[in-house]
This record gives C-alpha cells, structure tokens and sequence, in this order.
C-alpha cells in the first residue's frame, strides 16, 4: 500500500514537473532570443577545410609560400603536410623525367 502511494505520488510529481516546464519555457526562453541562438550557431561555423594535394600540386608556388610559413611557425595543421607533399611529388617527377632524358 505505501508503495503504491509513493509511486502514484513519484509519477504525480513528474507530471507537474513536466507541465510547469512546458507552461514557464515562453517565460524563462522567449522565442526571439531561440532564433537568435539558431543564428548564431549558423554564424559560428567551423573553419574551413585545408586544401588538399591535388590543390597544392596545380599551385606549386603557393605550396613553397605555406611550407615557408610550416617552417617558421606562421601556419600549422594538414596545410603543411598536403603542400610538402605535392612539392616532394613535384621535384620527384622533375629528377625522373631529367634522368630519363626529357627536359622539363
């Protein structure tokens, strides 16, 4: 009997808890300051994704500017490895092609 009346009173509760929400949420949030939360969320994007190899490879002389700024400090992240690589694959296909032969 004196568990029935504590749950009928635990879901008694829960029900009041739930309406309150519901009825204060305009009063405790208004609307305008929700849309402007969306806004700003949709403002604070994240940063841009660094550019890949391919990118790099057809912009060889902006690669050389970003593995400059890797080496003294200026830039980091994935920037610094996809434009080191494309330099390397650069500079590899030229001494191949200067060994077999063919001018670049």
């Amino acid at each position: 009997m004196m568990q029935s009346k504590t749950l009928i009173l635990a879901i008694f509760a829960l029900i009041i808890g739930f309406a309150g929400g519901f009825v204060l949420r305009p009063l405790i949030m208004p609307s305008g300051m929700a849309i402007a939360g969306n806004a700003a969320s949709v403002i604070a994007s994240p940063p841009a994704a660094p550019r890949g190899t391919q990118y790099f490879a057809a912009n060889l002389d902006e690669a050389r500017q970003i593995v400059a700024g890797c080496q003294s400090g200026s830039v980091r992240g994935d920037e610094c490895a996809n434009a080191e690589e494309a330099i390397l694959a650069a500079e590899g296909r030229d001494r191949f092609k200067r060994f077999m032969g063919k001018r670049p």
